[in-house]
């Protein structure tokens, strides 16, 4: 990871964290320290707040990171905890991760036509046990059902533990379970993430969070490809896509009736397209399992969704340094 790219990333918000600093009461924990924190536990793999503070009494790399000296005393789990909400009010995570991508685009290290979009399934910090009817009530069984040869649905259920998150499963013949949605659009030059984003899981949710994240993320102007796999391949998608002046270069699913044709299949470029759309399973693996993203430590779609932010950012940060070197 490069501090000079983070430092500046930082210093881009200054102003955001002017605004975060309370004007009264006792001192809290910085909000830019509190940035640095959680993007220490993306890069290092640390579990838990509770973990982190524990080792920042003895990791000098960590105190060196975020600016504290020797003697002064490690964060509280439970301030840490209570001050992330400053993060959310001023979506901090979002900014941050802008920065970055505008860093990687000004040094040229990004493609500005083609880029590829994927969806991956992030367990929810809630047991199955938790997925009572909508008008259960906690104290009638004290936490214990028994849900065995009963139908649940997410319009009749919810988790009593993390409501936003919905019971799904990756395919057929596979297990359920409490999930949100992650979304990741990856430029196809170097790998990098232009966007990220989480959603409630649905079978809508991959495409629509698709042509939000090109809105969002990409500058308008130009015609620009966009590959994914085969779940993408529905006719009402397709046509959104060319609508928006982006070309689908979406894998054709042989088991129904394709939205893709030969005006696509046709050009050199979509077999390109279909090729280096899977680097973004990489991202998905390093998200999950060094930034610990394979399941939520934190209960709602927001918080999911600010840690998510973090860790695409981090994984930028280390992709940059890299092609740096």
């Amino acid at each position: 990871m490069r501090g000079k790219d983070t430092k500046q990333s930082l210093a881009e918000l200054s102003p955001t964290f002017d605004v975060m600093y309370a004007s009264g009461g006792r001192p809290s924990v910085p909000p830019e320290r509190l940035l640095k924190a959680m993007l220490l536990m993306a890069l290092y793999s640390v579990r838990s707040e509770r973990q982190f503070c524990e080792q920042l009494e003895y990791n000098l790399l960590f105190r060196w990171f975020l600016d504290m000296d020797m003697l002064e005393s490690a964060f509280v789990p439970t301030v840490l905890t209570h001050n992330r909400e400053r993060l959310l009010e001023h979506e901090v995570a979002a900014q941050f991760f802008r920065a970055i991508v505008e860093q990687a685009r000004a040094k040229n290290l990004m493609s500005a036509e083609h880029f590829s979009v994927d969806g991956t399934l992030i367990e929810a910090w809630a047991s199955a046990k938790s997925f009572r009817p909508k008008d259960d009530d906690d104290d009638d069984n004290n936490g214990w059902s028994d849900f065995s040869g009963t139908k649940r649905r997410n319009d009749t259920h919810e988790s009593k533990t993390d409501p936003e998150s919905k019971l799904w499963r990756k395919g057929k013949g596979r297990e359920s379970k409490l999930s949100y949605m992650g979304h990741a659009l990856m430029e196809n030059r170097n790998g990098l993430l232009v966007g990220f984003g989480v959603t409630e899981a649905s079978g809508f949710a991959e495409r629509d969070a698709a042509l939000a994240l090109l809105n969002k993320a990409v500058p308008g102007g130009n015609r620009i490809t966009l590959g994914a796999d085969r779940g993408y391949d529905c006719r009402d998608f397709v046509e959104r896509c060319r609508t928006h002046d982006v070309t689908p270069h979406v894998a054709q699913n042989v088991h129904q009736r394709s939205g893709i044709d030969r005006r696509t299949t046709r050009h050199p470029g979509y077999a390109v397209s279909i090729a280096v759309r899977r680097r973004i399973e990489s991202i998905f693996g390093w998200l999950k399992t060094t930034a610990g993203l394979r399941r939520t430590r934190y209960r709602g779609r927001a918080k999911t969704e600010l840690f998510g932010y973090l860790a695409a950012a981090a994984y930028n940060l280390v992709r940059i340094s890299r092609l740096a070197a």
